[in-house]
């Protein structure tokens, strides 16, 4: 649970995402690569959001990922990451999918992992609107 509620803590500190449905934010980290996280939901309880790096690079080799924040929880899960749209909580290995065991405690330590990125890079993140 650790993961997600530092997944929530850091991107309240890096947007402010009490904005509505449509506004989208550029990051940028050392001039060199570019993102974007867009808020696609809002509910009282909950927000969607999208987050992907910019085209930059091949589509294939994009980070996509569409992250639930629960407010009341104080927590932000991954429910979709490049092609896979759910994650079951542990996977016997090998499956189908070749997915790993923990596949879903990656997913979300990765979010983790690149907030904490952003932040300590001191992200270039500007406002782009609805």
């Amino acid at each position: 649970m650790g993961v997600y509620t530092r997944s929530y803590h850091l991107l309240q500190k890096l947007f402010d995402l009490d904005q509505q449905v449509g506004t989208e934010y550029n990051i940028e980290i050392n001039h060199d690569h570019r993102y974007y996280l867009r808020i696609v939901e809002q509910t009282r309880y909950t927000s969607l959001l999208d987050m992907g790096q910019g085209q930059d690079i091949a589509a294939f080799l994009r980070p996509q990922l569409q992250i639930r924040l629960y407010h009341d929880a104080q927590l932000a899960e991954v429910c979709r990451s490049q092609q896979i749209s759910s994650f079951a909580p542990r996977y016997d290995y090998p499956n189908r999918r070749m997915l790993q065991r923990d596949e879903k405690y990656q997913v979300n330590r990765f979010l983790s992992d690149w907030l904490k990125h952003c932040f300590e890079q001191k992200a270039l993140i500007t406002f782009a609107g609805p």
